[in-house]
């Protein structure tokens, strides 16, 4: 009766989750064409900001509820309480109250999801696009608080480009939290380039920039308004490949089959390090799938222009999320990092590793453990990319300066560092795939026995 009961639950979570999936596509599906509607018949030209911001945020709502249902009410609250932090906080400490109360209310949300509905089931995770918000609220929060201390002048100028020096009306501030482009997967981005897009305004900066890296106001430039057409097409292409990789090749190579007691007995330590690196690497398509298709979206909408390329073509990676390419071959741990839900990362390095007094690694990657969720797999990453990280810079700042006498030199160690580095990813992720304590220990006891240790010894003799 318990394994019937069992398997009726994991059958019914099952299809929940195909369906969410369906409904999150179809909901991103409409997103698009909403935002080709929004950027022809919206434009700011024919449309006020305040009428923008109004359909940006009542899409934003029936998207949230068609995917989420009744649970997207917690976007609403969260954005609330952090609204009212804001107005009656002052602006002193606004930012470090804000901050609390927006993590505070994702991570209680995240545990009640986790350890009181569905453990290890992502039903109803409603809990995503709250990542995203928190991101935007805790980002406008010390945009506003820069803002005021660079009327004091004691901000360098990094700051000032992404300080805000108003408070944002409520519209506004749902607008930037829940608009349509990116309720469902982000990505997030500064409040002033958002407000420039609903405004219009976003266009002329860039147009400036690029006269002057040219030395002459290009009138082609300066009169028209790029396209997004060939970005998004692109960007929708690469969408196509990545879901069908990802579908054909997710059920072949399971990140769990690593950890199956007849696969590690059977399998040389070699061939198991080869097939966690596969498994890793037909799990990624899934996330560039979501982060370029919600790319897509923003710019089908006219929002991520940034300026334009040295050959004139214009270029819409404002708020890109990922660089494929830089990924795959990546020679670095940091330069995996740098090129991986690099929103993220920015954010993280805004309200945390530029701010922290006291080892901002350590705090910068807690802190991403605690914004990711609850799991202790999360955690697990985390700490290991912690030692990962410092070990990486050790090795660079130690080691690299001698492979740099030659150009063979070079290649060799970019060769050899570009494998470290993707198995030194493949076993820092494995247990934020697998989640739960056991699989986690399962898979660092297989790693580290001594059936299949590597002899360091010998190799360096």
């Amino acid at each position: 009766i318990y394994k019937g009961q069992l398997c009726g639950s994991l059958s019914l979570s099952l299809f929940l989750t195909i369906c969410l999936s369906v409904n999150f596509v179809a909901g991103q599906l409409f997103a698009l064409l909403m935002a080709v509607w929004f950027r022809l018949y919206l434009h700011p030209s024919k449309t006020s900001p305040f009428i923008r911001h109004v359909v940006a945020t009542l899409l934003g709502f029936y998207l949230a509820l068609f995917c989420f249902g009744w649970y997207s009410l917690h976007f609403l609250v969260q954005s609330g309480l952090s609204y009212s932090v804001m107005i009656f906080a002052g602006l002193e400490h606004m930012h470090k109250y804000c901050f609390i109360v927006t993590l505070g209310y994702l991570i209680l949300c995240q545990i009640t999801r986790v350890y009181v509905f569905d453990y290890g089931m992502y039903s109803a995770d409603f809990t995503g696009p709250m990542m995203v918000i928190t991101q935007k609220i805790t980002s406008l929060a010390f945009e506003i608080h820069d803002g005021k201390a660079i009327m004091k002048m004691s901000l360098r100028h990094m700051c000032f480009q992404r300080s805000c020096v108003r408070m944002p009306s409520l519209l506004e501030y749902l607008s930037y939290n829940c608009n349509f482009m990116g309720i469902l997967a982000g990505p997030t981005c500064s409040y002033n380039n958002y407000i420039a897009f609903i405004e219009g305004t976003g266009y002329q900066p860039r147009h400036q920039e690029n006269a002057n890296a040219n030395g002459k106001e290009n009138g082609k430039y300066k009169q028209s308004e790029p396209s997004p057409k060939n970005d998004v097409i692109s960007k929708l292409c690469t969408c196509a490949i990545s879901l069908a990789i990802y579908l054909s090749l997710c059920k072949l190579l399971p990140v769990e089959h690593s950890i199956d007691d007849d696969f590690v007995s059977s399998t040389p330590f070699y061939l198991q390090v080869i097939y966690l690196y596969l498994a890793m690497l037909a799990l990624r398509p899934k996330y560039y799938f979501v982060w370029t298709l919600a790319d897509a979206i923003n710019n089908a909408a006219g929002f991520g222009f940034n300026g334009y390329n040295k050959d004139g073509s214009p270029r819409w990676d404002l708020i890109s999320n990922l660089r494929i390419l830089d990924i795959e071959f990546a020679t670095s741990f940091k330069s995996f990092l740098d090129n991986w839900n690099i929103q993220t990362a920015l954010w993280l390095k805004r309200v945390c590793y530029e701010r922290c007094a006291i080892n901002p690694t350590a705090a910068t990657f807690l802190l991403s453990a605690m914004w990711h969720g609850v799991y202790p797999g999360y955690y697990l990453t985390f700490l290991t990319g912690i030692a990962m990280t410092m070990a990486a810079r050790a090795v660079r700042h130690n080691i690299r300066p001698y492979f740099l006498v030659s150009d063979s030199y070079k290649c060799i160690y970019d060769v050899i560092t570009w494998a470290w580095t993707q198995i030194a990813i493949s076993y820092t992720v494995a247990p934020f795939v697998l989640l739960a304590v056991g699989p986690s220990l399962k898979f660092y006891r297989y790693v580290c026995s001594a059936e299949y240790c590597v002899d360091i010894d010998s190799i360096l003799l």
